[in-house]
Parts: C-alpha cells; sequence; structure tokens
C-alpha cells in the first residue's frame, strides 16, 4: 500500500471530521515518517490518549506502512487559543 501525505490527510479530515489537518513528511521523501497537526471537535473531552487512538484507528491500514508517525491533535478552541 502507498501512503502520502495527501492520502493521510484526505482521510483523516473526512473520518474524523478534522477542520484542519496539516501532514508533513519528515522522511525525506521516502513516505516512511510523518508529523501530523489534527484538528477535530471529536477531540473535544477526551484525553490525550483516546485521541491518539481515535486517530491510530482510522489510520490502522496506513500505519502498517509507516516506520514512524506523531502526531498533535487538538479540539477547534484549543486550536483557535494557540493561533490567536
Amino acid at each position: 500500500m502507498s501512503v502520502s501525505a495527501e492520502s493521510i490527510e484526505n482521510k483523516l479530515k473526512n473520518e474524523l471530521n478534522a477542520s484542519f489537518v496539516k501532514i508533513e513528511d519528515i522522511s525525506g521523501g521516502c513516505g516512511t515518517s510523518y508529523s501530523a497537526i489534527i484538528v477535530s471537535e471529536q477531540f473535544k473531552g477526551k484525553p490525550l490518549l483516546q485521541r491518539h487512538r481515535l486517530v491510530n484507528t482510522c489510520l490502522q491500514e496506513e500505519l502498517k506502512s509507516i516506520h514512524a508517525f506523531t502526531q498533535k491533535t487538538y479540539t477547534e478552541d484549543q486550536w483557535e487559543k494557540m493561533n490567536n
């Protein structure tokens, strides 16, 4: 399975109703390591571990072919406060 930053972004936006997703290929272009920022109201009221589990479940198939995946997850309120 070929994984791209764009395919990860689209899946997170669609399945988690994410309002903002930024995926960065940190592997030097080979597509095996990604860093993600994900903003979704589905994270509201959930602790960090539960948020990460939601993302990992969403990307279950993609993570099988990725060497490393780091994520930062925020609610829309948290993201707005950080960017004002």
